[in-house]
């Protein structure tokens, strides 16, 4: 955290743009003013290794010598979407209540691939794979998944399998099944 709590902010504002691989990002201040850097630490602090270009986003922000930059982030929602269709044609005969009553599953991402669009992840214990979808990564707010990393998936059987129907930051799945 920072030495000088003077200058600790709260600031909500959009996703400007991150890049998993070089491990960093933007933030633009809805109230405006310099860009905040938003390092790829702070958003693995917060459960996640990525988020969505045009997610809205709540940090707590530090001015420094080199700008303002994110020191923890308060919460993210992903971006909002044009069309009331559903994103996949998987979930077409879906209500979007119907997916959110799904449970939440702890799960380990396989392997995802962002150029390809997809990628497979594991529930916890159980040896069968699940496909995930980028724009179900979108519609969740996450640009990128990493092998290994942890998450909370809400999982249906699509057309060709089970898949990803919401992907969460993991400590949702525990936080829900203690409730």
């Amino acid at each position: 955290m920072a030495d000088d709590l003077n200058s600790l902010l709260q600031v909500k504002g959009q996703v400007k743009w991150f890049d998993p691989n070089k491990g960093f990002g933007f933030v633009v201040a809805d109230t405006g003013g310099p860009d905040i850097l938003l390092h790829v630490n702070v958003l693995r602090n917060f459960g996640q290794s990525s988020v969505a270009d045009g997610s809205l986003i709540e940090v707590v922000t530090h001015r420094t010598d080199r700008g303002i930059q994110a020191v923890e982030v308060i919460s993210i929602e992903p971006p909002e979407r044009d069309d009331a269709a559903p994103v996949l044609t998987d979930f077409a005969g879906l209500e979007p209540e119907a997916i959110q009553t799904t449970p939440l599953q702890p799960a380990r991402v396989k392997w995802f691939d962002k150029g390809k669009g997809f990628g497979f992840a594991n529930i916890f214990g159980q040896p069968e794979d699940i496909f995930l979808h980028i724009e179900v990564l979108r519609q969740s707010g996450l640009a990128d998944l990493q092998p290994g990393e942890a998450l909370a998936l809400r999982v249906i059987d699509g057309r060709r399998g089970r898949m990803a129907a919401e992907v969460l930051a993991w400590e949702s799945a525990v936080v829900s099944e203690d409730t």
